[in-house]
């Protein structure tokens, strides 16, 4: 063994960097990263969190008569006077509204879950709500009482605020980083999926009638119990158990089976090398985070693309969907078909990002999406206010709704939770998904509270406030984001550290030692326990094998 900066490093865990081989090999080893084992664990990890998440999005419109309805008949028989049409819209509100608010309670409560309980638990455990959501929600017509459907869609919002925050953190470590980005489109992927089954579903040849529209919500059950049934045979997260737990054999197992080979060493190593003293360095709290100067950049660029994320005004276009398709002279009773299209537009723009993101990279597809958005949000707003000038004016708004919808679905739909994986260490990870998350439901629940003001107060001129934002996040990310495709989470650091100031090579422990020691002190402790407890991880793993 030879020694290089007081680490030793075995002979058994050297291999050839994947740049240095040759373009044949190169390709075949890139291929073998995707196992079924790995695939398998995503999309069972992404059927009961993120589809569920979609799903929740577009369920609840088909039976949004019906369940006004329900409000009516039990005011009327427990008050034995008709409901006002204000309390009901003020009821409906609340009931849609209140899904972002449970997703923002599930935001502040993922991190002490994933941290006491890992990735693949807090998962599991994540169905419990998503399960008594799905009673409370399918039993409120039979019982009566519609407060039971309230309160269910508050509980299946702290699952997508918990699920939306852990499933992308799981996938980012159990994947390989060549694959990282096609793995994390998952997420996104499935929550197209999940809308587009609530649109299906809630056709009135299926459940889209008085007497099934319980069903809708009954449904929620067969993901939840899927899942529940099925990942517990896929192991945790190998670096939550390598560098939380500090259990090698279980890590290098979970390895072993994610990318279907024997031979790990090499993986546990570059693990250790990215984070060599994990183990004295205590999981990072929100508060720490903030002051850490070495991700504020990071932390900033975030909360950036999060806000944009959900303010660049995608909920906007399905509402004005169904009038501007009214406007081109579909029939009304067709339009809940041609509404079918949107859901499947989405689907394969994700898909198309999920294939091209590790060839074109997260700029180009980010950047690209809020650029095109902005162009569609332009020619929508032209459209609308000149749809009565001839007959085909309309079909250009339809061609533009679908133009952003796909715009965002190739970037800004699922590359966000992406880079919120790539850009913290292990130990700042759980914060920094707890902040993205925070984010992602306020914005949520401001789009709902303002939206209706902000089309009354400009009608068609609503979408330039749109334009103006998803330009912004273009412009952004375009002097600010630097690619992270195929890097690791050192080299990531290393793209920030001139915007944060800080020196080009990132260390967890530079924030978080006692605040008593002076810096000559705390430089010379790094070092030490750099060196020492990398000898001792890296022995700790030649002993076992």
């Amino acid at each position: 063994m030879k020694e290089a900066n007081g680490a030793s490093q075995p002979d058994s865990c050297k291999t050839s960097h994947p740049d240095s081989m040759p373009k044949n090999e190169k390709e075949g080893k890139h291929k073998k990263d995707f196992t079924w084992q790995l695939i398998m664990a995503s999309l069972v990890g992404a059927l009961g969190s993120s589809f569920l998440y979609g799903y929740n999005l577009s369920v609840v419109n088909a039976p949004a008569l019906f369940i006004q309805q329900l409000y009516n008949e039990s005011w009327s028989q427990r008050y034995n006077q008709t409901i006002s049409g204000n309390t009901i819209s003020i009821l409906w509100s609340v009931t849609v509204s209140i899904f972002a608010i449970g997703g923002l309670v599930g935001a502040l409560i993922v991190m002490p879950m994933v941290n006491v309980l890992g990735r693949k638990r807090t998962l599991l455990l994540n169905n419990m709500f998503a399960i008594v959501a799905a009673l409370l929600m399918s039993l409120a017509n039979l019982a009566g009482f519609p407060e039971m459907v309230i309160i269910g869609r508050f509980v299946m919002g702290v699952d997508g605020g918990i699920a939306l925050s852990t499933l992308p953190m799981y996938l980012n470590e159990i994947s390989p980083k060549r694959i990282r980005g096609s793995l994390g489109q998952i997420t996104a992927i499935l929550i197209c999926v999940g809308v587009f089954t609530g649109q299906v579903l809630g056709l009135p040849e299926i459940f889209g009638q008085k007497s099934r529209w319980p069903c809708l919500f009954g449904f929620i059950l067969i993901p939840a119990v899927i899942q529940l049934m099925v990942l517990p045979f896929f192991p945790e997260s190998p670096r939550y158990l390598l560098l939380e737990k500090q259990d090698t054999k279980k890590a290098e197992k979970a390895f072993s089976t994610f990318l279907g080979r024997k031979d790990v060493s090499q993986d546990i190593e570059d693990v250790l090398a990215e984070t060599r003293i994990q183990r004295n360095v205590h999981m990072v709290s929100v508060i720490e985070l903030f002051k850490t100067r070495s991700v504020r950049w990071q932390i900033i660029t975030v909360i950036t693309t999060m806000a944009s994320y959900q303010l660049c005004g995608l909920n906007a276009i399905w509402f004005y969907t169904n009038s501007i398709f009214e406007a081109s002279g579909i029939e009304p009773d067709t339009i809940p078909y041609i509404t079918l299209s949107t859901g499947g537009i989405e689907i394969l723009a994700a898909v198309l990002s999920g294939i091209t993101i590790e060839k074109l990279g997260r700029r180009v597809l980010l950047i690209g999406g809020f650029g095109l958005m902005t162009l569609f949000f332009g020619i929508l707003t032209v459209s609308l206010t000149f749809q009565d000038r001839a007959s085909w004016v309309p079909y250009i708004s339809i061609v533009s709704i679908l133009g952003v919808i796909a715009s965002f679905c190739i970037g800004p739909g699922g590359i966000p939770f992406v880079l919120v994986g790539e850009f913290f260490q292990q130990s700042q990870r759980p914060a920094a998904f707890m902040i993205a998350g925070t984010v992602n439901w306020l914005s949520n629940f401001a789009v709902g509270l303002l939206f209706p003001l902000i089309r009354d107060g400009l009608d068609n001129y609503c979408f330039v406030v749109f334009a103006a934002i998803s330009l912004f996040g273009a412009i952004y990310l375009y002097f600010v984001l630097p690619e992270t495709k195929n890097k690791t989470f050192s080299e990531i650091d290393q793209a920030f550290a001139k915007m944060n100031k800080t020196s080009s090579v990132f260390k967890e422990s530079d924030k978080y030692s006692s605040p008593e020691e002076t810096v000559e002190q705390t430089e010379n402790t790094k070092a030490h326990i750099d060196n020492a407890d990398h000898n001792s991880m890296e022995m700790e793993y030649i002993n076992q094998l």
